[in-house]
């Protein structure tokens, strides 16, 4: 067949007895050309799928006779003329798949013999026009993917002859009209991926002829109707991803010739009616995210075709043995996060199509055993979060299609054995957290698709095989808390390498130069080993290097100058040898200078002699500074007091008038290490019992000499100050004073019990006292003292380091922001730009300092919260990808018992929060006032 290319030439217009015109299909570019309206006696035009562009010529409407018009899948854009209206004989209009714009021209009302309409794929909006309402003959109407808003009018319950209605991704709001039941001749009803809101009308039920009917991704609330049961003709049915809550009506049991029924994410409970299976057409059924309960029937598979079900994330039990026998045509099975038991080999195993299969997060148990030889075409195979025993079966390593193979948190023993090289095609192989042993074996080096590896949390032993250097397209490799010996090797060729976690092992020797070849590493953690020596200086290479823990090792020697190592936390250092740096001196010594009166490296003599002595001037200019700023914003309580060894004056700020500069020395024996409760990167904090009070003590380093550390002291000293003169609420720190003085500068502030939450998370027995009902009024307290610090002040404060170790605890959980050593006091009139401050895995990397940057990282303190640790990578995930759910069973501390009825809920609405405060953009989350009021 030929395919024509170039322009519509023009001449066609000449052609005025031509009835037909059909160049569809072909090549054809440029503009529709005007001429062809004067083709008088034309019937059909179409010019359908081809790269015409520009607008649709208003001399079309001329076409008096022409019932056909398909102008369909093109670049066609502007507004629809209102010419075509004038086109009465019409009957066939699509428009479809191009790039229109402006509203529903209403002359469509007049058309009355206008049967099919097809618009959809367009960039049309405004409200869908009322006189649509007219066109008593339309049979097929078509408007989805637009930017419609508005409510679904109710006279499109006149179009008696309608059978297909697409209104799907729009903008709709309102409630679903009843009067949609009276459109008799309906066969296809898609509402779909709107803003729909209210219950579902039960008059839907009176579509006696209806076979599709799509409303998921909506708001919609109530129970599901029971007359949908009416429609016996049905056999698509989609309620995902609403509100809908109450059980699955036993009316679902009429349902003969269903095939596809998605009921998931919405918060319908009870258990599952054995009338769901009752069609012999069943083939996908989608029930996750939900809070069904009981068992599953023994009759869902009574069909024989079902291929897909998924029931993740419910709260389903028992044995499912009985219920699967028969499914032998499953394609894709998920059951993750239930109650579900039994010994696994007993219902699994027996499905030569099968897929993918999830089955973790339940509390099956037994071996691994069965007829898996059958699965040959298995891709994925999740069982982890069980309690499997025994060995990894020899069948499983015969399935050379999967692609994923995760046994991970179980109790599985014995070695690897050289077959896992079978596995050509796996992509990602967790093993972690169960108790195999012996060496890995060579032949794993065969995996060369390997994408992520998970060895974590065994009992391996020997040494890490060089052999590890196959694994070409590999981004993720964890192999900690093993017993893994000797050199790490080089791993020279894992160019894609993301994230290495090695720790806790007995690896020694020397940290092999050859890891600076990974110059996609991000993070590192080599912590508990027994390596020695220096830190290799080619690690200066490592640009994409943000995180490393090098911690209770045996090295030494001068940090590499590095993001990873300036930013590192004394957690992450400590436990070494003889660390030392030049940049840290507040956690490490100063690195000593050579021989020749100069430092070991990157040194300079005029820094050596100049540093010290500037350095004692910037102390002195941090509380002459803070001293001067403070006098002139409050009129002090305490007259000024006298040092009687040095006869100097000093002067200590206080609320009430208690605190006294000698009673805070003499209560911790002039800072002493036994009364150390806390380190941060420029200061430690201090336990002080005084006479009439506990109070923590928050002292800056005597030691900051480093040049470029004095304006960020400083600032964070006064911003401190600052920040909390001028707040008063119940969820922040309370500060009672703090001195200026030639031998110490410190701030002081209210003693709180229970220390950090970082802390008690940490801790599991300590993890366990946090209840949920605790942590949602800890989330809580830091939305509401957010919102205050951001809506409720004349001049707003940011935060800008919002996270667990920043988040302190009284002795009733009262949860209380601290450290506001980056706060920053937003000017109205000032662009607001900024280094970037905070604690990593907090930050969303915005040098434009707003509100939203505290709104971000408390999108990851809830998901923290919630799930027990820092949520780590899941962070990144979910900014990267707007609309992405995010289950509540998947992420809940599996310390403290699952949440039950309310608690369930809010921590719901708090997951929620935490998606939309994680978007990538910062205006489309959130603000703190809206959070705050929701949570209240």
């Amino acid at each position: 067949m030929n395919r024509f290319s170039g322009t519509i030439p023009p001449q066609f217009g000449n052609l005025s007895k031509l009835i037909y015109f059909d160049l569809s299909t072909n090549h054809l570019t440029g503009k529709i050309a005007p001429e062809l309206g004067n083709l008088q006696n034309l019937k059909t035009l179409s010019l359908s799928n081809n790269k015409l562009t520009g607008s649709i010529p208003s001399s079309l409407g001329n076409l008096k006779d022409l019932t056909i018009l398909y102008l369909f899948q093109n670049y066609l854009t502007g507004d629809i003329p209102l010419e075509l209206g004038n086109m009465e004989s019409m009957t066939h209009l699509a428009l479809s798949q191009n790039k229109l714009t402006g509203s529903i021209p209403s002359f469509l009302g007049n058309l009355k013999n206008l049967m099919d309409v097809y618009l959809q794929q367009n960039y049309l909006t405004g409200v869908i026009p009322l006189e649509l309402g007219n066109m008593e003959s339309m049979t097929y109407l078509d408007l989805s993917k637009n930017k419609l808003t508005g409510s679904i009018p109710s006279f499109l319950g006149n179009l008696k002859n309608l059978t297909v209605l697409y209104l799907y991704q729009n903008y709709l709001s309102g409630v679903i009209p009843p009067e949609l039941g009276n459109m008799e001749s309906m066969i296809s009803l898609d509402l779909s991926a709107n803003k729909l809101t209210g219950s579902i009308p039960s008059s839907l039920g009176n579509l006696k002829n209806l076979t599709l009917l799509q409303l998921q991704q909506n708001y919609l609330t109530g129970v599901i109707p029971p007359e949908l049961g009416n429609i016996k003709s049905m056999t698509d049915l989609a309620l995902s991803e609403n509100k809908l809550t109450g059980s699955i009506p036993s009316s679902f049991g009429n349902f003969t010739k269903l095939e596809i029924l998605h009921l998931i994410d919405n918060h319908l409970s009870g258990s599952i009616p054995p009338g769901v299976a009752n069609s012999s057409g069943l083939t996908n059924l989608q029930l996750s995210k939900n809070n069904f309960t009981g068992f599953l029937p023994e009759n869902i598979c009574k069909g024989g075709k079902l291929q897909n079900i998924t029931l993740d994330d419910n709260n389903l039990e028992g044995h499912i043995s009985k219920s699967l026998r028969d499914c032998t045509s499953l394609i894709r099975a998920r059951f993750r996060g239930n109650g579900f038991t039994g010994d696994i080999s007993e219902a699994f195993g027996i499905y030569p199509d099968l897929d993918f299969i999830d089955l973790s997060h339940n509390k099956f148990r037994g071996e691994i055993s069965g007829n898996w030889e059958k699965s040959q075409k298995l891709g994925a195979l999740i069982m982890s979060n069980n309690n499997i025993t025994g060995a990894i079966p020899p069948e499983i390593w015969n399935m050379k299609q999967l692609g994923e193979l995760d046994l991970s948190a179980n109790n599985l023993s014995g070695e690897l054995p050289e077959a896992i090289g079978n596995l050509t095609n796996l992509s990602r192989l967790r093993l972690n957290g169960n108790q195999l042993s012996g060496r890995v074996p060579a032949g794993i080096s065969f995996l060369t698709n390997l994408e992520s590896l998970d060895l974590s949390s065994n009992r391996f032993s020997s040494q890490i095989p060089q052999t590890f250097d196959s694994f070409l397209k590999l981004h993720d490799m964890n192999l900690s808390r093993n017993n893994f010996d000797g050199r790490i090797p080089g791993l020279t060729k894992l160019t894609q390498l993301n994230h290495l976690d090695l720790s806790h092992n007995e690896l020694d020797g020397e940290i092999p130069s050859q890891l600076s070849s990974l110059q996609s590493l991000d993070k590192l953690d080599l912590s508990h080993n027994n390596l020695s020596g220096l830190i290799p200086t080619t690690f200066e290479g490592m640009k994409a290097l943000t995180y490393i823990d090098i911690s209770n090792n045996k090295l030494e020697g001068p940090l590499p100058d590095i993001p990873a190592f300036r930013n590192a936390t004394a957690d992450a250092l400590e436990g070494n040898r003889g660390l030392c740096s030049n940049i840290l001196k507040q956690m490490l010594k100063s690195c000593p200078i050579t021989s020749g009166g100069f430092p070991k490296k990157n040194g300079n003599l005029v820094v050596w002699i100049l540093v010290p002595i500037l350095g004692a001037l910037v102390t002195l200019s941090i509380c002459a500074g803070a001293f001067t700023y403070y006098i002139r914003k409050r009129k002090p309580h305490n007259g000024r007091n006298t040092d009687s060894e040095t006869e100097e004056n000093m002067s200590i700020f206080s609320v009430d008038g208690k605190f006294k500069y000698e009673d805070i020395i003499e209560s911790t024996n002039e800072f002493d290490q036994r009364y150390l409760i806390g380190s941060g990167g420029y200061s430690k904090v201090y336990k002080a019992n005084l006479p009439d009070a506990i109070v923590a003590v928050k002292r800056l380093h005597d030691t900051i000499d480093e040049e470029i550390l004095k304006p960020v002291v400083k600032q964070e000293f006064l911003n401190e100050v600052r920040a909390l003169t001028e707040i008063r609420h119940r969820n922040v720190v309370k500060l009672f004073g703090f001195c200026s003085h030639r031998r110490h500068t410190f701030l002081i502030y209210e003693y709180m019990e229970k220390g950090s939450l970082n802390k008690l998370l940490a801790n599991d027995e300590e993890a366990k006292q946090l209840t949920w009902t605790k942590r949602i009024n800890i989330v809580k307290g830091v939305a509401h003292a957010l919102s205050y610090m951001h809506h409720d002040r004349s001049t707003p404060i940011v935060h800008r380091d919002i996270s667990s170790g920043n988040i302190l605890l009284e002795n009733d959980y009262t949860a209380k922001i601290s450290d506001f050593g980056t706060a920053k006091l937003l000017k109205t009139d000032s662009s607001n730009w900024s280094a970037v401050a905070g604690t990593y895995g907090y930050l969303a990397y915005e040098m434009k300092v707003t509100e939203k940057c505290d709104v971000y990282s408390f999108g990851v303190l809830i998901l923290e919260v919630i799930k027990g640790k820092h949520p780590g990578d899941l962070v990144a995930s979910l900014s990267s990808s707007p609309g992405e759910t995010l289950s509540l069973r998947s992420i809940s501390d599996e310390r403290i018992p699952e949440p039950r009825g309310q608690n369930r809920e809010k921590l719901m609405k708090m997951v929620e929060v935490a998606l939309s405060c994680l978007q990538a953009d910062p205006q489309s989350r959130p603000t703190m006032l809206s959070i705050s009021t929701a949570f209240s």
